[in-house]
């Protein structure tokens, strides 16, 4: 398939079509894989007529894209619109599921970890840090990314973490996600978030949006305009592949929800948005995979011990001053500085004659046993499933009905990111 794939892209079609290109190669491919199974094990009439048909349909499009004509490169989405009943039919699409108000999550604090806490005392080493360089993303945008780079990938259950900088006029227009959550925790400024199912609002400083992505989301994530900048950060993160197929939600966590903890000096405050730090556990359901994500300060002189939870993956993205992690190594702004899995606590702290105090976000995660396969905003297990999502997608079925011709009214000004 990828020689096809190649001459079909060599016919220089708009960069936009390549994902269509992908769909058509997916079509003829699962025709195929589809029809031997289909002929072996089950020998209707129905299904082979229905085969018969999607061999001739996939047979269309591709001559359609072959001969590049303007009337035949509007032709593909069309009929596949019209095909998605036979293809639901053919591939035996489940029924959507419904949403319910049980919080189907794995625990955010773990019992083993509650029943050792107290004689948790060996400090993780450092495995690495590097800087998190600048690079353009969305409509605009300027990021630091360190998770998800080639420094930095796939680090179970962290997908991707960016720390952004959004003027007024750029932002993250109309996209889709699937099998996976995101965490947007804001600094500086505003930012309004409105998707397909009508769920919309603004997170201020300090708040925070998780959102699951699960079967399928799209939405838009916009600077409110008022403000010359607005900054936070993003995680994804991965979901166990038993959920990937959930429906969407979000949770917004207001800064006034979020309990502080303290050290006894009064040098340390830790803003416990999700996990425990000093005795102080955050609230609970916030996302499926159990994060523990705590932004701390740490005034001159002030030294803190943080426990994690054993096995989970750890690491800490400093934002400002120096911190210096577990008495050896010292750490200037926008670093990724990533633990040891052995050991069960990380100590920061900053020297007593410093000129200013640090803060950084310290972050774990419960590793998942499980392959990634991501592309974009779609994180599979399986190329196959890459392939389902892509198709799901451009054909507005299976968790994306509702994107067909929806548009956001915060994107409207940036077009759609199809």
């Amino acid at each position: 398939m990828e020689p096809l794939r190649q001459n079909l892209i060599s016919c220089h079609f708009p960069r936009s079509h390549n994902a269509d290109i992908d769909l058509l190669l997916l079509l003829a491919d699962s025709t195929r894989s589809q029809g031997i199974s289909t002929l072996t094990f089950i020998p209707s009439m129905k299904r082979i007529l229905s085969i018969l048909i999607l061999i001739t349909i996939t047979t269309a499009l591709l001559i359609a894209y072959y001969t590049n004509s303007q009337s035949n490169l509007a032709l593909p989405r069309a009929v596949l619109q019209q095909a998605r009943p036979l293809l639901q039919n053919l591939f035996h699409r489940a029924p959507p599921a419904t949403s319910s108000a049980h919080f189907s999550g794995l625990p955010l604090i773990p019992t083993s970890h509650l029943a050792t806490a107290a004689n948790m005392t060996t400090p993780r080493s450092i495995k690495f840090s590097f800087l998190a360089r600048e690079q353009s993303e969305g409509a605009g945008a300027v990021v630091r990314r360190s998770i998800g780079t080639p420094k930095l990938k796939n680090f179970t259950p962290f997908l991707m973490l960016d720390h952004f900088r959004v003027p007024p006029g750029a932002g993250f227009p109309d996209h889709p996600h699937r099998g996976q959550e995101t965490i947007t925790y804001l600094l500086q400024g505003g930012v309004d978030h409105e998707d397909f199912a009508g769920n919309k609002g603004t997170i201020g400083p300090g708040d925070l949006q998780f959102m699951t992505a699960g079967r399928g989301i799209m939405h838009a994530e916009m600077p409110v305009q008022s403000e010359d900048i607005n900054v936070g950060m993003q995680l994804w993160v991965d979901l166990p592949a038993n959920l990937k197929s959930c429906e969407p939600r979000y949770r917004d966590l207001r800064a006034e929800e979020i309990p502080v903890a303290k050290t006894d000096d009064g040098k340390v405050m830790v803003k416990v948005i999700s996990g425990r730090s000093q005795g102080v556990e955050s609230l609970k359901d916030l996302a499926y995979t159990p994060v523990w994500f705590l932004d701390v300060s740490v005034q001159p002189g002030g030294t803190i011990t943080q426990e994690i939870p054993k096995g989970w993956n750890a690491f800490a993205y400093t934002l400002e001053g120096l911190v210096t992690f577990n008495d050896k190594e010292t750490v200037t702004p926008y670093h990724n500085v990533v633990f040891e899995s052995d050991g069960d606590v990380v100590t920061a702290q900053v020297e007593d004659g410093a000129d200013q105090a640090a803060r950084f976000i310290l972050i774990a995660g419960q590793p998942l046993d499980q392959p990634v396969v991501q592309y974009g905003p779609f994180v599979t297990t399986s190329k196959e499933e890459v392939y389902k999502a892509l198709m799901d997608f451009q054909t507005s079925s299976n968790g994306f009905e509702r994107a067909a011709n929806w548009e956001s009214e915060i994107g409207k000004t940036m077009g759609r990111v199809r």
